[in-house]
């Protein structure tokens, strides 16, 4: 198990690091047992990292030790997301959700996971057998030529979601150690099946309610279509919230053994800015 550290101080023993939780700076200084090293430089390095990477889906079920600032993977919680999307006759529609609850990425299968060295940006691929969110909708607009104006509850079950994930990253250095700084997810997704559930669409019309529900579970490609832009989101929101955390608090060294300081990948001046406004 790695050791901790506290940048702005005295190390401490690891009897207290439990009241330090919530400290920026702490990081880990020896290489976990859940991370698999690899060397972009071998010929093997996207099966080796597809490995280390499906480890650390893994461990994040159980949580890391020491990272207490991502206080639940599965379920994941989002306060808000807004979102408006569409400017056509089938899809405009203003959307925001609240309090809302993801299952689904305990169970993570990475596919495959490629990081380019020019840049040392990732292109991650892994599957979610099942992706379950609700919370609490407000939506004005049209789906599938549908007029809708309504507040209520949002359930969605979305079947074998294969997703892609292209994540951008700055290199910085931290007590002799390089580190990842995400600064942007970007995903898109297919899947093989979405069923869901809209109360209150009709401001308690049950019956219109019911059937324009069905029609949306009948046709769930052109919903999925129209929902494209939020599922994205709230699938970005997450991923961005989770790797920032966790590659603030493991070096970058431990997954890639081989990766250039940021003074050798981008120079001096380029190195300097980062490690300031990492």
């Amino acid at each position: 198990m790695g050791m901790e550290i506290l940048l702005r101080g005295v190390a401490l023993p690891l009897i207290f690091f439990g009241s330090l939780a919530h400290s920026d700076d702490r990081f880990l200084t020896d290489p976990p047992d859940y991370i698999k090293p690899c060397k972009i430089a071998d010929k093997n390095f996207v099966k080796c990292s597809t490995g280390s990477i499906q480890q650390l889906f893994d461990k994040l079920n159980t949580g890391i030790p020491g990272l207490d600032s991502i206080k639940s993977f599965d379920p994941f919680h989002l306060n808000r997301i807004k979102i408006t999307q569409g400017n056509s006759q089938a899809i405009n529609l203003k959307v925001e959700l609240a309090n809302v609850k993801i299952n689904g990425f305990g169970h993570t299968n990475v596919l495959e996971s490629v990081v380019f060295p020019k840049d040392y940006s990732w292109k991650t691929t892994f599957m979610l057998p099942v992706m379950k969110l609700q919370g609490d909708y407000s939506l004005l607009g049209r789906i599938l030529l549908i007029p809708l104006n309504g507040r209520g509850q949002i359930f969605l079950d979305a079947d074998n979601m294969t997703v892609v994930m292209h994540t951008k990253t700055h290199l910085y250095e931290k007590g002799g150690f390089t580190f990842y700084n995400v600064t942007n997810t970007r995903v898109n997704f297919t899947l093989e099946g979405l069923k869901s559930y809209f109360s209150n669409l009709f401001n308690g019309q049950k019956q219109l309610e019911d059937s324009t529900n069905k029609f949306f579970n009948d046709n769930w490609r052109m919903l999925t279509d129209a929902l494209y832009t939020v599922i994205t989101q709230t699938i970005e929101d997450i991923l961005l919230d989770v790797l920032k955390k966790i590659f603030h608090y493991i070096p970058a060294n431990f997954f890639v053994t081989d990766i250039p300081t940021p003074e050798q990948l981008y120079g001096k001046t380029k190195e300097k800015i980062l490690k300031k406004f990492p």
